[in-house]
């Protein structure tokens, strides 16, 4: 269970890289050109396309927060099964493909279905932990 954890963190780092090329040649240019640029102003004079990537980054450190509660908690308690294991590695290559969608294209309808089904992911892999402690 600690691997799909460590590729979803290693994903979050590559989106972290990503908003900075995306992100950093706007900024300069705008912060040279201004005299005194407001950090606010920066933000809302960025291309959308450009602060993609950023709103991606930052929902990586949203959801995915009780994923890795999940699975640390499950690896903990010996409570791992091959669905599970499964399902891990499902949830992490949804949220890989979100946001993909998210930081190309973003369209709301894709990322949204994405969203979902890796919120049904992990509420399954919730449930079947759950059901797995408790019964034991």
């Amino acid at each position: 269970m600690v691997q799909p954890v460590l590729a979803l963190i290693a994903w979050s780092l590559v989106m972290l890289a990503w908003l900075y090329v995306q992100r950093l040649p706007t900024i300069f240019r705008y912060a040279l050109s201004e005299a005194r640029p407001q950090s606010g102003e920066v933000a809302r004079r960025v291309p959308p396309h450009v602060q993609w990537p950023a709103d991606n980054y930052n929902n990586l450190l949203e959801q995915p927060m009780l994923f890795y509660a999940l699975c640390l908690g499950i690896y903990a308690t010996g409570s791992s099964t091959f669905s599970l294991e499964y399902f891990a590695w499902l949830y992490v290559a949804l949220r890989i493909i979100h946001s993909v969608v998210h930081a190309t294209c973003n369209i709301v309808v894709i990322r949204f279905g994405l969203f979902i089904a890796g919120s049904g992911v992990l509420g399954l892999m919730c449930v079947i932990a759950i059901a797995r402690l408790f019964t034991s």
